[in-house]
């Protein structure tokens, strides 16, 4: 494969990270770059995902029970809202945690990651 083709891929799939505005999953990835590039492989998603993860621009998102979702990396802190319905995952401006408390004597904290769950704001709709 050449160095041009494997560039215009990551660019493709840099686009579809851009617009989507929310972390997403490597077969959404896939499905929307398919529409610019219809011969689009599976295999070259997942590879093209490796490198810019690899390259730092690409971050994984962990949500529990889920695969890894992807958003771009270098973000201010930030955590991630799950929607019961529809399994979409959005982020969430800051640090939405409002989770109080001590830890036990001799505990030293290194961080925190929150998700909420909940119904979006296109499901919420439909289930009024």
């Amino acid at each position: 494969m050449s160095a041009e083709r494997n560039t215009r891929q990551r660019r493709t799939i840099r686009d579809v990270v851009e617009r989507a505005g929310r972390p997403l999953t490597t077969d959404e990835i896939f499905v929307s770059a398919q529409t610019s590039i219809p011969s689009l492989g599976k295999a070259t998603v997942y590879r093209s995902i490796r490198a810019l993860l690899d390259e730092g621009w690409l971050a994984a998102v962990d949500v529990p029970g889920r695969s890894a979702l992807y958003e771009r990396a270098g973000k201010e802190h930030h955590h991630h809202f799950q929607c019961s319905h529809c399994k979409r995952v959005y982020e969430l401006d800051g640090c939405a945690s409002e989770i109080r408390g001590e830890l036990p004597a001799g505990f030293v904290s290194t961080g925190h990651d929150v998700t909420i769950y909940g119904a979006c704001a296109g499901c919420s709709r439909l289930t009024r």
